[in-house]
């Protein structure tokens, strides 16, 4: 009797390891196996996936098979290891053992959305709708419950966001990049407001980032910005209107139609800088680090004009006689490609549209891009951006 009990008990142990070897057989052949594809593929693994459901599904698409050992393998290799969202690349002759390596580092595609120095929150918003690889969650929202989505309930959007290439998976929302833009700009601030000049002439951070998005407005020029800032900081030492038209514009919002008029000048908006003192009430526009440090480290100077060259450039003048001398001579003949700033960046899919010349005795002459107002409702589109005529007094 213990003969045979001994007996059963070798044949069991050979046959469990007759059936653990063919186990592991089957497991590895399902790791090695290549990947039943012919040309590059994307494998999207959306929120809230489990291991089991994407190598169910991939089998379901004839991709790989013998889910079940590859299940089995997870199970007793990976037990609690995710696998995270985006979209994986498997390419022809990938195995699956391959496959898994990308889920195990969650080497996910990327991709990237690009805000763009002096665009305004209206455009910000049309360039996250307007991404199908975005997870659109402010649809139909107000820019102030957008505000209160991203946890800043109360606070005016303009400016408040720091144009950066960012980049993100498939499946991102787009409250979570808004929320990294409002972070970075935060961050940004911050630190250029420890290193601003002695006599910078703010008493807090925002009153900075005003002036910072009138500079971003007036000149692509890196090296020009903070005599551009220092121009606005003597005008309004001397009690001197900042007379900037990109406030202007902003405030027209939509009826802004690229041409703007001496009645236009004289019409009264928080943001109109030729009829209000000192600064408009909020930034007209997203801001740049370079920006934030020019209206925080202004160039001394006596110069209290300046004039757009036409090449990106502009002339700086200390009294009205010599700007108006500078306005004839690069304005009222300017060649038909001039710009008063490099090439302005026009919003998605949109053309910046042709410019008109008219005379001007203001700091600034320069042609501008279009901005959009304060808005309350979200726009499908982006914004189509035009250059600014030029006016006069």
């Amino acid at each position: 009797m213990r003969r045979k009990l001994l007996l059963l008990l070798e044949t069991g142990l050979v046959l469990a390891g007759l059936l653990l070897g063919a186990s592991a057989w089957k497991i590895h052949s399902a790791l090695e196996q290549p990947l039943n594809i012919t040309q590059e593929e994307l494998l999207d693994v959306p929120k809230g996936s489990t291991p089991t459901r994407t190598i169910l599904g991939l089998e379901a698409d004839g991709v790989i098979k013998d889910a079940f050992w590859l299940r089995i393998y997870w199970r007793f290799n990976l037990a609690g290891t995710p696998i995270h969202t985006g979209e994986y690349r498997m390419q022809p002759g990938m195995t699956v053992k391959g496959l898994i390596e990308l889920w195990k580092r969650g080497d996910v595609v990327q991709y990237s959305l690009t805000l763009v120095e002096g665009w305004n929150f209206h455009q910000v918003r049309a360039a996250l709708a307007k991404d199908e690889k975005i997870e659109q969650t402010l649809t139909g929202l107000s820019d102030s419950e957008v505000m209160a989505r991203i946890g800043h309930k109360g606070l005016f959007p303009e400016g408040r966001f720091f144009p950066d290439t960012y980049r993100f998976v498939r499946g991102v929302s787009d409250t979570e990049l808004l929320k990294k833009a409002f972070d970075r700009l935060d961050e940004v601030l911050a630190k250029e407001w420890e290193n601003r000049s002695a006599d910078a002439p703010y008493s807090e951070p925002y009153q900075a980032l005003i002036m910072a998005s009138l500079v971003e407005k007036e000149t692509g020029v890196p090296q020009e910005r903070g005599q551009i800032a220092g121009v606005f900081v003597r005008r309004m030492a001397l009690g001197m209107q900042l007379q900037t038209d990109p406030t202007v514009i902003y405030g027209l919002g939509e009826r802004y139609n690229g041409k703007l008029t001496r009645a236009h000048l004289k019409e009264a908006t928080p943001y109109n800088t030729y009829m209000i003192p000192g600064l408009p009430p909020t930034p007209i526009a997203m801001v740049g680090r370079e920006a934030i440090h020019a209206a925080l480290n202004p160039v001394d100077g006596t110069s209290l004009y300046f004039v757009a060259r036409g090449d990106g450039s502009h002339v700086f003048s200390d009294d009205l006689e010599a700007h108006n001398n500078a306005v004839r001579e690069y304005q009222l003949k300017r060649r038909a490609d001039y710009r008063s700033s490099p090439a302005p960046t026009a919003a998605p899919g949109v053309a910046p549209a042709a410019e008109e010349a008219i005379p001007v005795a203001s700091p600034d002459t320069a042609p501008e891009s279009l901005p959009q107002p304060p808005v309350q409702e979200p726009a499908p589109t982006p914004a189509p951006e035009a250059a600014a005529p030029q006016n006069a007094q």
